[in-house]
């Protein structure tokens, strides 16, 4: 029977979509068993991401209006004979699912597969709650701005109301050669992970070769020697229970601070 693993964040445009798909790519790569599932109900994009946006016939509310099986609206990655993915609509509305029916798709799924990856839409409302429906874990993206952080952490506290239990994090899009002023808005990534308060699954380094693969359709994680490719490579490995070191990042002086930032507390 397959996890199935939700990636989702408070906030928008924190590479939701990229992370879901390499990190399916990447544990397709160790050769599992992985559907991707797009919840984001009329703003679908993790087709494009795939390149798979001109194979699609059928979408996740095309099977929930029994149009078509569900095995029929799910298109294989001709890359990987292990996985496959499973569009959201374009052309309808997030109401057009509801959570008991995303749990059935995923149960009905969870025989085939090794890990469904279910890619979540920003924000904090029905779709989200579509999103998490059957999910047995939970991985949170966010970048280390601060208003994405206390968007993270509005996230944590719902998946705890869902009773998915111990969500997994991980930072995006971690500049080390940030300006002054840029560094001013940034975390560390360690002041990230202390204020999240949860275990830090993975580190993605800003890397212009993620955003070049994604306009080719082909998730950097195929790409090799990359350090976006090896950052998604080994959270997969750690999804597997490898022990992978994480980087090595010594804290800051100002964390508490940053803390209060977050939080609107003046200092």
């Amino acid at each position: 029977m397959g996890e199935a693993i939700v990636i989702t964040s408070g906030k928008g445009g924190v590479g939701k979509t990229t992370t879901s798909a390499n990190i399916g790519t990447a544990l397709a790569l160790q050769g599992k068993q992985v559907c991707l599932l797009d919840t984001d109900i009329g703003l679908r994009n993790l087709d494009v991401v795939m390149g798979l946006e001109n194979r699609i016939i059928y979408d996740l509310v095309d099977v929930l209006e029994e149009r078509c099986k569900v095995q029929q609206a799910l298109i294989r990655d001709k890359r990987f004979d292990c996985l496959h993915l499973l569009p959201a609509a374009q052309t309808k509305e997030k109401s057009a699912v509801m959570p008991e029916q995303m749990e059935e798709i995923i149960n009905e799924l969870k025989p085939n597969y090794d890990y469904l990856i279910i890619d979540s839409p920003a924000g904090i409302e029905h779709g989200f709650r579509i999103a998490v429906a059957g999910a047995d874990q939970a991985i949170v993206v966010t970048t280390p701005d601060t208003s994405a952080v206390r968007d993270a952490d509005r996230i944590i506290g719902l998946l705890e109301q869902e009773d998915i239990p111990s969500p997994k994090l991980i930072v995006n899009r971690v500049r080390t050669n940030a300006s002054k002023d840029e560094a001013e808005d940034m975390l560390d990534v360690d002041d990230v992970a202390a204020t999240l308060a949860i275990d830090l699954l993975g580190i993605v380094f800003d890397d212009e070769n993620v955003l070049r693969a994604a306009n080719k359709g082909e998730p950097v994680a195929t790409t090799p020697n990359t350090s976006a490719s090896l950052a998604y490579r080994n959270i997969a490995r750690r999804i597997l229970g490898e022990s992978v070191p994480l980087l090595s990042i010594e804290p800051k002086k100002g964390f508490l601070a940053k803390v209060k930032k977050i939080f609107g507390i003046e200092a």
